[in-house]
């Protein structure tokens, strides 16, 4: 089990990244409605993902982790995350470049820092575990959105059901690194939980509906 300092650091770490500023994000106003994304950038923007990065990789669950916020009574943003994610990604660079991702994340990697808590989470009133041991995310379509921007959408499968989202992801890097070819992303959306059947606390106001979700992917080259 991890120190409770240890879990207080790595959950800031997400925070700092959600709150700054990003290229194609907006920096004020009100926020994107769930489901939807900011405006990007015009139809001819084109990818800044070198060629030389082309193929499919799978994704490192050592060095990848979803993390999602929510209102808690009104007052706070609670975090938390899930340690495991699993899938590949592909990158095709032709013409404006092409993106493509296969996520999968068990349910049974879901970690607040607090035993109960993670009990409660898999429990039927939140992910029900039992009868759903994953989430899923299978994009549909993706296009430059200028820089390191990429506009992306997808179906997310949660508790059964499955709804259209668009997220936006950064493309955060390549290398060539101990013998391996890597590729980074980072990507962020917001859903309603309601959308799935996940209404625990929600007509209470107790907990919220809105969670914004922050997926941080390293991949493997294959």
């Amino acid at each position: 089990m991890r120190s409770t300092a240890f879990v207080a650091l790595a959950l800031s770490i997400p925070v700092a990244l959600a709150l700054a500023p990003r290229q194609g994000a907006p920096t004020g106003g009100a926020r994107p409605a769930a489901g939807s994304t900011p405006a990007v950038g015009s139809a001819a923007a084109t990818s800044t993902i070198p060629a030389t990065a082309a193929g499919t990789y799978a994704v490192d669950d050592v060095h990848s982790n979803a993390h999602f916020r929510v209102q808690h009574l009104g007052a706070g943003r609670f975090w938390g995350r899930f340690e495991l994610v699993d899938g590949t990604m592909k990158y095709v660079p032709e013409g404006a470049g092409s993106l493509e991702f296969d996520i999968k994340i068990p349910i049974a990697g879901v970690h607040t820092g607090n035993d109960n808590l993670n009990n409660h989470l898999k429990s039927p009133d939140f992910f029900n575990m039992k009868e759903f041991p994953e989430m899923t995310f299978k994009s549909t379509k993706a296009s430059p959105a200028g820089g390191a921007m990429w506009k992306v959408d997808g179906d997310l499968t949660l508790l059964g059901v499955t709804k259209p989202v668009t997220a936006m992801v950064e493309f955060t890097g390549a290398s060539s690194a101990r013998g391996k070819e890597l590729i980074g992303f980072e990507a962020a959306f917001t859903i309603k939980r309601s959308d799935f059947g996940m209404t625990y606390g929600v007509e209470q106001g107790s907990i919220g509906d809105e969670v914004m979700v922050v997926v941080g992917l390293e991949g493997i080259k294959s």
